[in-house]
């Protein structure tokens, strides 16, 4: 868990991973598991290993194709991290179970679906852009990225702490054109959480191969030239 400092607090703006006032979270690995398995980002239509999550005595199914080379556990860790990191995020504010698993779903969507043309056509987008200072921090942060390691918490903070020293823009101004880059929107801070999900997520072997982070910073970039 990582905290960026007061200022973007007292700008109304989430630092990345901060608890804050999240519901308490209904979610759990095998949530997420599921969700994944409706969309068709988890699991093929050949399923020949199951695994049960006792705490939560449910059934997590994993491809044998996932078994080897440590992989079977990675999946396992990355899930109960997105549930955790997101699960709590995505009931905060819902009226019901079924509109926050809609929330938690949405979430999701983000790390698996990822076009960068696309997310430039949105007129939400157009006005991120125009905003004074917000192509100044996007290419500091492409440099941060296309000349770093793999983002985690700790490089996340990194980069924030970099941006910070080069640029005077803090709060919004640096937060949302660093999540309109590599999450595909502007918004709070749940995205920073779908941001440190991403890298480790494009190694492991889902139906839908995801985007990481330098990945879909290249795109962006080229996109938006």
């Amino acid at each position: 868990m990582i905290s960026d400092g007061s200022s973007e607090a007292a700008r109304g703006e989430s630092s990345p991973l901060r608890g804050g006032g999240a519901s308490v979270n209904p979610f759990t690995a095998a949530d997420v598991a599921a969700i994944l398995r409706e969309r068709g980002w988890l699991n093929g239509a050949d399923v020949t290993v199951a695994r049960v999550f006792r705490r939560e005595e449910l059934a997590l199914q994993i491809p044998a194709s996932e078994d080897a080379g440590g992989n079977k556990q990675d999946l396992e860790v990355w899930l109960e991290d997105a549930a955790a990191w997101l699960g709590s995020h995505a009931a905060d504010g819902s009226t019901s179970l079924t509109a926050s698993r809609d929330a938690l779903a949405e979430l999701l969507s983000l790390i698996f679906l990822y076009d960068a043309e696309t997310i430039l056509q949105r007129p939400e987008s157009h006005v991120l852009l125009a905003r004074e200072g917000a192509r100044e921090v996007l290419r500091e942060l492409a440099h941060c990225v296309l000349d770093g390691p793999e983002v985690n918490s700790e490089r996340f903070k990194e980069i924030v702490t970099t941006l910070k020293e080069k640029l005077r823009y803090r709060g919004r101004e640096l937060f949302q054109p660093i999540r309109l880059a590599l999450a595909g929107r502007a918004g709070e801070g749940e995205l920073d959480r779908v941001i440190l999900l991403l890298d480790r997520a494009a190694r492991l072997p889902f139906c839908t191969p995801v985007k990481g982070v330098r990945q879909r910073m290249l795109e962006f970039c080229a996109a938006v030239e």
